[in-house]
């Protein structure tokens, strides 16, 4: 008790700040979701988990976590072999290393919102420099017959890869921090066994970008779940909800249906998701490790 009271001081502000930013919010959110919120913000009583009931018999609820699902495991597993891919890349000597990756990070400094406005641009029938190129290698016939974003298949696909390109970067450095820590004894001593370059890289290598890989999923795990901006731009003037995620759900209750309540009643369903998720991941994985 006393070398806690000693270190009051010094994690006060911190323990302080954890409780302002995410204990009271999420406490909010807990006590929203057994209440009847009116549209204009009154609470007009506690309700129990009445509105859990009415989120999960929502017809569209169970499509929806499923899209959740494929949203996530696609867009984590395809930057996951992207980043390998790009980290062995950027990890070798070459002319123009450096400009290379300098180029790698801009998508992670600029705007989510603004990268997915130029592709969601790209796309359209008429004006889109996507389609035109699409057109010009003959992937398509014409550009006036493709509008990606009209329709729920295509635009949550091109979301998809929106979401792959600007979360590449910051898996690609993560692991291509963990290449560089790799020893160059291990490796060299893998090819004077006579093992090959793939062999090297399967059997050595990775193996040991273990605890880089498996740190990296798991924040883009709970980056691409907790994803809006993208969807939100991509599939947002979609009508109907074949195109919608769990957080886009969210949204169009809050901005479209003004119903707090069931928002919050599918923001603790969400958190208690996540929660899962990441706890049976750190059980199975278990990231820190050592190899």
């Amino acid at each position: 008790m006393k070398d806690l009271l000693k270190a009051l001081p010094w994690i006060g502000p911190a323990v302080a700040l954890i409780a302002a930013v995410v204990l009271f919010p999420v406490g909010v959110m807990f006590w929203n979701s057994t209440r009847d919120i009116s549209q204009s913000g009154l609470d007009d009583g506690g309700v129990g988990l009445a509105n859990f009931a009415t989120v999960i018999g929502f017809q569209y609820f169970w499509p929806i976590l499923g899209r959740t699902v494929v949203w996530v495991v696609g867009v984590v597993g395809a930057t996951l072999v992207g980043s390998l891919a790009l980290a062995a890349l950027l990890n070798k000597s070459f002319p123009g290393r450096r400009l290379v990756r300098m180029a790698v990070i801009v998508p992670w400094a600029s705007s989510v919102v603004m990268t997915t406005m130029v592709v969601h641009y790209g796309l359209e029938p008429y004006f889109g420099i996507i389609n035109s190129f699409l057109v010009d290698v003959g992937l398509i016939a014409s550009p006036e017959g493709y509008g990606w974003t009209r329709h729920p298949v295509t635009a949550f696909a091109w979301a998809m890869v929106v979401a792959v390109f600007v979360s590449l970067p910051f898996t690609t450095y993560t692991i291509l921090a963990g290449l560089q820590s790799v020893p160059g004894e291990t490796v060299e001593a893998a090819r004077i066994d006579g093992a090959g370059g793939l062999r090297t890289y399967f059997s050595v290598v990775l193996p040991q970008l273990r605890g880089a890989v498996s740190v990296a999923v798991l924040i883009n795990i709970i980056n691409v779940f907790n994803s809006l901006p993208i969807l939100r731009v991509m599939t947002g003037s979609i009508p109907g909800y074949d195109a919608d995620t769990i957080m886009t759900m969210i949204f169009k209750y809050l901005q479209n249906q003004r119903q707090i309540d069931l928002a919050s009643a599918l923001s603790v369903i969400a958190f208690f998701v996540v929660i899962v998720i990441v706890a049976v991941y750190v059980r199975v994985v278990r990231p820190l490790k050592e190899v």
